[in-house]
């Protein structure tokens, strides 16, 4: 993984004595609240329902056991003793005091780290596979392209006072598991005609109160002209984006009110300007990117072990997990492993700080000492040889990490919702809660196959509720929580907007509801098909004839 040089530690260092001398003239009275507002959301600092809220960087997804290590430190000594991990792979700590925040950056510098644009509206963490660089079916390890756009991004000085925020995913294989059709821009690394490797190219794709699926600007893009092409895109929107409401302000609205084609033709134009400029990558500083996530040295006799047959013929409980939370590795002998954070009844994507060191040592004893957060809020151990894969169930099996979930009902995506966050109308936690606990026969819910179910306690959709087989907002009606269902959203390679199945239901009838969506999809269900695409077949209809039928 990349290492910070010299010029990177002293930039985060002094921006940490910055920040520390901000937060002293604040407390004294010295710098107004608006004029702090804005230094603090540039260093990942929020103010939430009960506390601040910090946001740590974990650049496309990627640690080493060192910095988890350092995470779960700061989570014992600094918060209440957990994180919660996001859809963009970043990490949160929801408890800690506003006077001891530079403590806690001068922490995470110690082990490269920061929470510098995790907000404001500037370009955020840029997301990725999290499979990468291990995956059988990828074309290139998207991950050197991450960091080079990681690189340039950093404190961009023209880009700092974006029209709003900005988000960018890289994939590397058809499947998207990075849901880059819904980021500002999407890339996708694809092969030409001509058997050359660059980007297709998607712009204005997001969540939020108009959700909308990015569209492609440019069918290829050579990889040297990567960054030239960002910058024109990012020039273009800066320019022309709305200031005047934020609600209008992401690069989405002005594609739609622009039209992808004239949008297209002023990036084209912008880029005239720059395509073989300074911004061109030389074949070497991809090299270099490229030669920070070289292949680990894996056991060339890690196939011929014997001993992981017999545990999976041996233990039940271990096969089970083995199918449903590993997944197929690129070298033969070696699986990609997924930690579960959806345990029953406990938060989507927190985490403890003795469940961090636990996963932290697995790391360094198999997996190279590397930690991956995902899109979905878990985390993987992305090389594991198959024959330690059941050393490390039994670690995370007695951290209650191991529950074989991955890809089930149970394996929801869900924000913290109004028990946490200041912009929710409704809480989620309870709601998520009550799901498991009526669906909590996982041999069920394996029965029901791949579903996909986010949730969000509020429109601006950090739970991604459109883009989920099943989504569910929480919404507020005088007072009370009440929660909207959508059907049929992706956010896959397939992606698409989930539809609204009616009328909002009460925080009471979620579950009910969901059972009767579900038992729907068990009536018209074909053989094994999934939920997707069931729905596509018999599409909206026969789900809200169920779910509003009159009761008797």
């Amino acid at each position: 993984m990349y290492q910070y040089n010299e010029v990177d530690q002293t930039l985060v260092d002094e921006r940490v004595e910055q920040y520390r001398d901000q937060t002293r003239r604040y407390l004294a009275g010295e710098l107004p609240e608006d004029e702090f507002l804005v230094l603090r959301l540039m260093n990942g600092l929020y103010i939430q329902r009960f506390a601040p809220m910090l946001r740590v960087a974990i650049p496309y997804g990627l640690m080493s056991s060192e910095q988890l290590r350092k995470l779960a430190h700061i989570a014992r000594t600094y918060d209440k003793g957990y994180g919660h991990f996001t859809t963009r792979t970043n990490l949160q700590f929801n408890w800690p005091k506003l006077e001891e925040v530079p403590d806690i950056l001068a922490e995470l510098a110690q082990v490269q780290m920061h929470a510098i644009q995790t907000s404001g509206n500037c370009i955020r963490n840029t997301t990725t596979d999290p499979y990468s660089g291990v995956y059988a079916n990828e074309l290139e390890d998207p991950r050197a392209y991450c960091e080079i756009i990681r690189q340039w991004s950093t404190l961009h000085p023209e880009f700092a006072y974006l029209p709003r925020k900005f988000k960018i995913a890289v994939t590397g294989s058809t499947e998207d598991r990075a849901a880059s059709q819904v980021h500002d821009i999407g890339l996708h690394l694809v092969q030409n005609d001509a058997g050359e490797i660059g980007f297709e190219v998607l712009v204005g794709g997001g969540l939020g109160r108009t959700p909308v699926i990015g569209k492609v600007v440019r069918d290829f893009l050579p990889k040297e002209h990567l960054l030239s092409y960002l910058d024109a895109i990012l020039r273009v929107y800066n320019l022309n984006g709305r200031r005047d409401n934020k609600y209008k302000a992401r690069i989405k609205i002005l594609v739609n009110a622009l039209g992808v084609k004239e949008f297209s033709r002023l990036v084209e134009e912008e880029w005239e300007y720059s395509r073989d400029g300074e911004l061109t990558l030389t074949s070497a500083e991809i090299e270099r990117a490229k030669s920070f996530f070289t292949p680990f040295d894996y056991d060339v006799n890690a196939a011929t072990d014997t001993s992981f047959e017999q545990k999976l013929a041996e233990d039940s409980a271990f096969k089970t997990w083995y199918e449903r939370n590993t997944v197929d590795h690129r070298v033969e002998g070696y699986r990609i492993a997924i930690v579960s954070l959806k345990p029953h009844l406990k938060p989507a994507g927190d985490i403890t700080d003795a469940q961090m060191d636990l996963v932290a040592d697995l790391a360094e004893k198999y997996s190279f000492g590397e930690i991956r957060s995902t899109h979905d809020q878990n985390l993987v151990l992305a090389d594991v040889k198959k024959a330690d894969l059941y050393s490390v169930w039994q670690g995370l099996e007695a951290s209650n990490l191991a529950r074989p979930n991955i890809g089930t009902l149970a394996d929801m995506i869900v924000c913290p919702g109004f028990d946490f966050c200041a912009l929710a109308n409704a809480k989620t936690l309870n709601i998520a809660d009550q799901i498991n606990e009526r669906f909590d026969d996982l041999d069920h819910l394996y029965d029901l196959g791949d579903i996909q179910l986010n949730m969000s306690g509020c429109i601006n959709a950090c739970g991604h509720h459109h883009v989920a087989d099943i989504g569910i907002l929480g919404v507020d009606k005088k007072g009370e929580d009440w929660y909207q269902i959508t059907l049929g959203g992706s956010s896959r390679e397939d992606a698409s907007l989930g539809k609204v199945l009616g009328k909002s239901v009460a925080a009471d009838d979620v579950a009910n509801t969901l059972e009767k969506i579900l038992d729907v999809f068990v009536e018209h269900r074909q053989e094994e098909e999934l939920f997707r695409d069931t729905y596509k077949r018999i599409g909206m209809d026969p789900f809200k004839e169920n779910v509003y039928a009159p009761a008797h």
